[in-house]
């Protein structure tokens, strides 16, 4: 039984080498991003707790840039409004412009590529499903060209699918890029009232506070645990005994855990603390911040009208 298709849409039959050659780049570029990370790593031996499994977003808030002079407030709001305009995108060109614009913000705000980087391959996993998905999925329409492979014959290759893979990806990255400028480049202290100050709930503010400043004590205590087991003889197998140690020491992490959360809130009480951190600076707004979030949103904007306009090809 063969498939009809419409008068509208272009068949193309490919070769098996038509097949292998877009898959094996997919590959070889995922392989050297995750080789570049590898060696990036291992020049650099960590001294506490991995960047990868857990980011210190103001490691490099220290430092003067464009981004770093920035008052907190404006800067999350005005990158936040950026990033949902960029969002609201529907061309692969404009999109492509986006991301120019993240990979500019990224250089000049003078911080490492490595935390970039380190950011997509977390989030390549996720997107590279979109480019390997929704090309063969993706609904008919008529005019598009499909490739039919031999090796796929009842599964077409729709390029408008493709291309509607290609400009979520393309978007996700942009933004993706755009988080560290705007988290990094401020203390965290200053980021959250900044994002207080944009009516973000104050408990939020406190637990994402809390929480990144306990998780590397919680981390710490892992290790030291982890570290005392091994000097009395603890080596991980595959056995019964070693699924039972694990499970007591992963309930004990969580009786110290909360054993610690108990005197920690306690310490916050006797200190004064009434359900509200005290904020000891507030950094006074200027024209210049405005103007600098001014730019960014008249960015966004100016990405929109551009595919508004009658002249720009269609997605």
């Amino acid at each position: 039984m063969t498939e009809t298709l419409p008068e509208s849409t272009i068949s193309i039959h490919l070769s098996g080498m038509a097949l292998i050659l877009p898959a094996s780049l997919v590959v070889l570029s995922v392989a050297i991003l995750l080789a570049v990370l590898f060696l990036k790593k291992k020049k650099t031996p960590s001294k506490g707790p991995s960047d990868w499994s857990i980011p210190t977003l103001d490691k490099h808030a220290d430092r003067d840039s464009f981004f770093h002079n920035w008052n907190p407030a404006v800067k999350v709001a005005a990158l936040l409004l950026y990033c949902f305009l960029v969002v609201s995108l529907k061309t692969l060109v404009c999109s492509a412009a986006a991301l120019m614009i993240s990979i500019l913000a990224v250089y000049s705000s003078r911080l490492p590529w490595r935390r970039s980087l380190q950011r997509l391959a977390a989030m390549s996993g996720f997107l590279i499903m979109f480019l390997l998905v929704l090309p063969f999925t993706s609904r008919e329409q008529p005019g598009e060209i499909l490739l039919i492979f031999p090796l796929l014959p009842g599964f077409p290759f729709h390029l408008n699918g493709f291309l509607l893979a290609l400009t979520i990806v393309v978007k996700a990255c942009a933004i993706a890029l755009l988080m560290e400028p705007m988290l990094a480049t401020s203390s965290l202290s200053a980021t959250l009232h900044g994002f207080s100050r944009i009516g973000i709930p104050s408990p939020i503010i406190q637990m994402i506070l809390l929480s990144h400043r306990y998780i590397f004590v919680f981390h710490q205590e892992l290790l030291r645990m982890l570290r005392s087991m091994r000097v009395r003889g603890f080596t991980a197998r595959t056995d019964i005994l070693t699924m039972k140690t694990m499970g007591n020491f992963f309930g004990m992490l969580f009786i110290n855990s909360y054993d610690r959360t108990q005197k920690v809130y306690e310490a916050m009480l006797c200190r004064g603390y009434r359900g509200n951190f005290p904020a000891f600076h507030t950094l006074e707004i200027n024209g210049k911040d405005l103007a600098k979030g001014g730019m960014w949103i008249m960015i966004g904007f100016i990405l929109l009208f551009i595919e508004l306009m009658p002249s720009f090809p269609s997605p």
